[in-house]
């Protein structure tokens, strides 16, 4: 009975998706076309070529764990290009009534990463998000990192798993 609950206990909390860090090296970065918040066409497969990692983070205007883990990765990202040659790619997936939001609250936070814009949400889907925030990280077009929510820290997690991938130590 002790097992069974146990195994009960473990379920749910891996179902549910509240912190859910896992290898998912066997899936590929889906081919959605979306646009940046510059208006240019992209094609999601494209976001991941080459030999370098790229932090894919699905965000929304109204969420403010969304702002919190976008503007810390902000003040990390040009250590993070400069020591693992990371390259971020924010993924907004508000609907067509929030989009016009996008841009200003990138203006005002001066991000310097790539933001683009999912308003039909089809990324969001190919990519089996459920809940913002939720970063993935991906190495020549294969996610090899999942993880949902965002709390003080997790940037540190990010970081080994930078160290790991492109074997510096920074």
């Amino acid at each position: 009975m002790k097992r069974f609950v146990l195994a009960a206990i473990i379920a749910f909390v891996s179902l549910s998706g509240v912190v859910c860090a896992q290898d998912t090296s066997s899936a590929r970065l889906p081919s959605v076309k979306i646009r940046s918040v510059t208006g240019d066409l992209i094609n999601t497969a494209d976001i991941s070529t080459d030999n370098r990692p790229v932090v894919v983070s699905f965000w929304a205007t109204w969420c403010k764990p969304c702002l919190q883990e976008l503007q810390t990765y902000h003040g990390l990202y040009e250590e993070w290009q400069e020591k693992y040659g990371v390259k971020l790619v924010a993924v907004s997936i508000d609907d067509s009534r929030n989009a016009s939001k996008v841009a200003p609250v990138v203006k005002s936070r001066n991000w310097k990463y790539d933001v683009l814009l999912d308003i039909n949400q089809e990324f969001k889907r190919a990519m089996n998000v459920n809940n913002v925030p939720h970063t993935f990280v991906i190495m020549n077009g294969k996610v090899v990192f999942s993880h949902s929510a965002y709390s003080y820290g997790d940037e540190d997690e990010l970081e080994e798993l930078f160290k790991k991938l492109t074997g510096k130590e920074g």
